[in-house]
């Protein structure tokens, strides 16, 4: 690997525009790149998860070990231990970020065809090595993708980039969760692994063949400026006030969503609903709601600028909750759980594009790797940890005031919006420059 300099390739460079019309700002090469890099992003997740439990399940392993299997998805809340590797080290073709991804695409594609070669009745430690081989190497393209997709965007385009990204995701999730079980029924398991194995060549060819991101500025020259850098880059943007306001604001500006998703499905069993209806409901009508919310996001995005964006987003969030609290008052009616379903799976959609445009916005693209990673970290507090005593408020205080309580905690995430992102501005105060100036693909 080549250890010094930025990727200076300036052949075909791609000049900045204008926004354009919303069916050319989402037809832009750079979208279907970023379209495919999701698909490969989502890929793995549930080959170390659901599929992966199906498989043990059928070969006779015990509940208590495939319980335990859920450890191996550990990497993708540590992979910001790993990431400044990302940002110092340039692999000696394609690029920076282009590179990564190929190495880690390659990686999984053996990873995941060596699956075929296991057996979870006689093998189950060569299974869990396995497993965890995928993950990490899951987690680190995870890292490579999020960083490609900051640094080829430029501000009014990252919503659309986000957008974009996610519905790539969730096809991928879709696919392995439903293709891998129809497939199961006709083939071995170890078939269906090495079929699926197959997936990741889309992102293959996407990395050999997509535009590289033009990287202006010093990249760390060693790997304890790549641990360093990005930490003092944050916070010379942003003062040590601000950025702490800032690091609050990620951990809070999900908050009332997050509440809401953690407790809707025992809140819709109490109500009356059956488990079909949820899984219809929310698996199908939510996850289109999802994705044309998402979507939406990316036009909001270029139309409005990342700080209004996230203003009418967060608002938007917020009040999307009085769905389930007028859902809770009416009680089980069938009219009223799909209009919230809908609602609060739009806006989700929605808010998702808006505040991940805002992460990517603070990264300075000689750190996205790092920063990123460390950033979206934060972003999973509110979702793992904050909303732990959620089940305990919702039997203390009943499910329509425990509603209006989640549409409250979304008060204090936009409270500190005018700190750093004034209604008046386009873009947050403390975001770094992204020019999303590429050059040609094709190595």
């Amino acid at each position: 690997m080549r250890l010094h300099g930025p990727y200076h390739g300036r052949v075909g460079a791609v000049r900045r525009g204008a926004t354009g019309s919303v069916a050319a700002l989402f037809a832009r090469p750079k979208m279907l790149a970023l379209l495919v890099f999701g698909f490969s992003s989502g890929l793995p997740f549930y080959l170390t998860g659901r599929v992966l439990q199906a498989w043990m399940t059928v070969e006779g392993v015990d509940l208590a070990t495939i319980g335990a299997f859920s450890l191996v998805a550990l990497p993708y809340s540590f992979k910001f231990v790993w990431a400044p590797l990302l940002d110092r080290y340039i692999p000696p073709f394609l690029g920076r970020r282009r590179g990564w991804l190929l190495l880690t695409q390659l990686a999984l594609l053996g990873a995941i065809a060596a699956m075929a070669l296991q057996d979870p009745g006689t093998g189950i430690r060569l299974l869990a090595a396995n497993a965890v081989a995928i993950a990490f190497l899951s987690a680190s393209q995870d890292v490579a993708a999020d960083a490609y997709r900051a640094d080829v965007l430029e501000e009014r385009e990252m919503g659309a980039g986000a957008a974009i990204f996610v519905l790539g995701y969730r096809i991928a999730l879709l696919v392995t969760g439903s293709l891998a079980f129809v497939l199961a029924d006709r083939l071995p398991w170890p078939a269906v692994y090495l079929a699926l194995a197959t997936l990741m060549l889309p992102g293959i060819a996407a990395s050999l063949r997509g535009p590289e991101p033009v990287l202006h500025g010093r990249p760390p020259q060693t790997l304890a400026e790549a641990v360093r850098l990005p930490f003092l880059d944050f916070f010379r943007r942003a003062g040590l006030g601000r950025g702490l306001l800032v690091l609050l604001f990620i951990v809070l500006y999900r908050l009332s969503d997050s509440l809401a998703q953690n407790m809707a499905t025992p809140f819709l069993l109490q109500t009356g609903f059956s488990q079909t209806d949820i899984g219809v409901f929310q698996g199908g009508v939510g996850l289109g709601a999802t994705l044309a919310g998402a979507l939406a996001g990316g036009v909001v995005v270029a139309r409005l600028g990342i700080n209004r964006s996230l203003w009418v987003a967060g608002a938007l969030q917020a009040g999307s909750n009085l769905a389930y609290y007028g859902l809770a008052l009416v009680g089980r009616s069938y009219p009223f759980l799909v209009g919230t379903v809908v609602v609060e799976n739009f806006f989700y959609g929605l808010v998702t594009s808006a505040f991940v445009a805002f992460l990517m916005s603070l990264c300075d693209p000689r750190f996205t790797a790092t920063q990123y990673a460390l950033l979206s970290s934060l972003m999973a507090a509110s979702r793992d940890v904050l909303v732990a005593p959620a089940g305990a408020v919702a039997q203390a205080a009943g499910w329509p005031a425990f509603f209006l309580i989640t549409l409250a905690a979304g008060i204090p995430g936009l409270a500190l919006l005018p700190a750093f992102a004034p209604w008046r501005r386009a873009e947050p105060l403390v975001a770094a420059t992204h020019t999303g100036e590429v050059t040609a693909g094709r190595g």
